[in-house]
């Protein structure tokens, strides 16, 4: 296991023998009469999930680390546990500092209303005062290009729209961690590149970077640590490039079918 230097700051994020379970259904009736009968003959049609299986990291302030792995293997489970989505089924989890999660598109953003009112909303739960929020609207707005559709409803903007104001937001609110799944794949060449170099920016300050993606290349290039991890357990912690190396591995693998 990798060890990575103390950080002088202390901890940003810490997993102590985290683990997340999930309930699956293994039958759907078709009519309430079916969810009965089959509870009276059968019992219950649940089962467990194991989304991640006894994960112990910590990450230090000022850190940036990419999360890798293939599909399912619990990554963005672990970054909505950081964010507070999940509360975990077991194990212990400390998150010291404010955080922005990028971690899905419609998260937090309200259809019906514009996207400078989202700015209000989206910064209020980030714990800014409407009066900080007023101070950062205007940089908000710039960054995300958005143009005249800052005054139209979000259900109106594309994909990437919504992407650019979600940034726009966390770039503005200066947050201790940030938290980003795969959100710049969706943005255009030109902006992605703008929202690498914001989170340059971040690091410089000492912020707390993690970020998820399957594009191996960019998590080089934000990350000199990343963890892998496969089925739910933590495979690896290391250096980025040995952890890409391995993730390579894992890729070319054949998935295995039940």
């Amino acid at each position: 296991m990798y060890k990575k230097p103390a950080s002088r700051n202390g901890i940003r994020v810490r997993f102590e023998n985290v683990w997340q379970r999930f309930r699956v259904i293994r039958e759907r009736p078709d009519t309430l009469r079916e969810v009965f009968t089959r509870a009276f003959r059968y019992g219950s049609r649940f089962e467990g999930f194991d989304a991640l299986k006894e994960i112990s990291f910590e990450i230090g302030e000022g850190e940036a680390v990419g999360i890798v792995g293939r599909n399912g293997s619990g990554k963005s489970t672990m970054l909505k546990i950081i964010a507070g989505v999940y509360r975990p089924t077991g194990g212990q989890v400390t998150v010291k500092g404010s955080v922005a999660p990028l971690i899905e598109l419609s998260a937090g953003f309200q259809p019906e209303l514009t996207g400078r009112e989202n700015i209000l909303i989206n910064g209020l739960i980030l714990g800014l005062s409407k009066r900080e929020i007023q101070d950062r609207e205007e940089g908000i707005v710039e960054f995300a290009e958005l143009g005249d559709f800052i005054d139209s409803p979000v259900k109106q903007y594309s994909t990437g729209m919504v992407m650019r104001l979600a940034f726009g937001i966390a770039a503005e609110v200066d947050p201790d961690i940030i938290l980003i799944d795969e959100i710049l794949a969706v943005g255009d060449a030109a902006f992605q590149r703008k929202c690498i170099a914001r989170i340059e920016e971040f690091r410089s300050r000492g912020k707390t970077l993690i970020f998820v993606s399957h594009a191996i290349q960019s998590v080089i290039q934000l990350c000199p640590r990343a963890l892998l991890l496969h089925k739910g357990e933590l495979l690896a912690d290391g250096p980025v490039r040995e952890i890409a190396e391995r993730y390579e591995e894992l890729t070319r693998a054949p998935v295995a079918t039940h």
